[in-house]
């Protein structure tokens, strides 16, 4: 199997606020440090990866918003411009909200049909080698399945003709685990574990996409090694803490409290890890993000995880 980064194409995922956007995006910043031309596409257009990125509002036409990374905001008019354009062979479609608007109401009938425009114009690029890697931010966990089997379901709809000529090609790419990857990512809690466990469940029997990574973000540091945990524990009890604090300062115990709370955080964070990690194939890697402690935002945080990514990566 290829490196993350060596694919052409990466769907990234995750339940909403676990930091799916920054990873996507220090992906693509990972990418281009290794001298690959790179894409970076928001499915939901909702402006956080143009954020991330410290630029202004991205637009359907990518923007070379550094040298060799570009970014690009998903748009379904323009997508569905741009397919006529390409393999209906309409030259150019002026007034195209009407058919737009149309096209909307078909699309809320039959499933997969808004959806394959999105990913259709991704794998095209793919496709067309107009970029070494394509990097989605693409939708929350809750909705990805649906978007990445969307040429199949097309496929199902329709049974000859030029739509299903289509999804065969897509299919193709999306079906090849050496260009194609999906990445998970996922926070060490009991709710976004519990949802990654299952979306990996999901993607296994209802779509060909391989499962590239999953990418555990903010995970707390052990503040203690076993010995000293040992000690720690023995610090706590009450007798040594009334001759600490005689010998110092009542603030002791305020330092004992958050040293316990920090790794009181990091045992339940970890048994979820655990858990997770038992219900993950073996071949599967699993990344890790560490909890940044930092009050910086856009490129400096992209920049940060992209670091730790590379780590794990080597």
């Amino acid at each position: 199997m290829p490196g993350l980064l060596d694919r052409s194409l990466l769907f990234v995922t995750g339940k909403g606020g676990v930091g799916k956007t920054t990873v996507a995006a220090a992906l693509a910043e990972s990418a281009v440090r290794q001298g690959r031309r790179t894409l970076v596409c928001e499915m939901d257009a909702k402006g956080a990866l143009a954020n991330a990125f410290d630029v202004g509002d991205l637009e359907f036409e990518p923007t070379e918003i550094r040298p060799d990374l570009f970014a690009m905001a998903m748009n379904t008019e323009d997508s569905l411009r741009e397919y006529l354009r390409l393999f209906v062979r309409i030259p150019f479609v002026g007034r195209i909200g009407p058919l737009a608007r149309t096209f909307d109401f078909v699309a809320d009938a039959a499933p997969g049909v808004k959806e394959i425009l999105a990913v259709g114009k991704l794998c095209y690029e793919v496709r067309e080698r107009h970029y070494d890697l394509v990097v989605v931010d693409a939708e929350a966990s809750g909705h990805i399945v649906a978007q990445i089997a969307a040429p199949s379901a097309i496929r199902e709809l329709v049974q000859v003709g030029l739509v299903r000529d289509q999804t065969d090609w897509m299919i193709d790419i999306l079906s090849d685990p050496a260009r194609t990857g999906l990445v998970v990512v996922t926070t060490p809690e009991e709710m976004p574990v519990t949802e990654t466990i299952e979306l990996l469940d999901r993607v296994k029997v209802e779509t060909s996409v391989d499962i590239a990574a999953v990418v555990a973000n903010r995970v707390l540091p052990s503040l203690f090694s076993e010995r000293e945990a040992e000690v720690f524990a023995a610090l706590s009890k009450a007798i040594p803490q009334e001759e600490l604090q005689a010998a110092t300062s009542r603030q002791l115990a305020t330092v004992f409290d958050a040293a316990e709370l920090a790794e009181a955080r990091w045992r339940i964070g970890s048994g979820h890890l655990a858990r997770l990690r038992d219900a993950l194939d073996d071949h599967l890697p699993m990344l890790f993000v560490p909890e940044l402690f930092t009050k910086a935002v856009g490129r400096r945080v992209v920049a940060q995880v992209a670091e730790s990514l590379e780590a794990e990566l080597d």
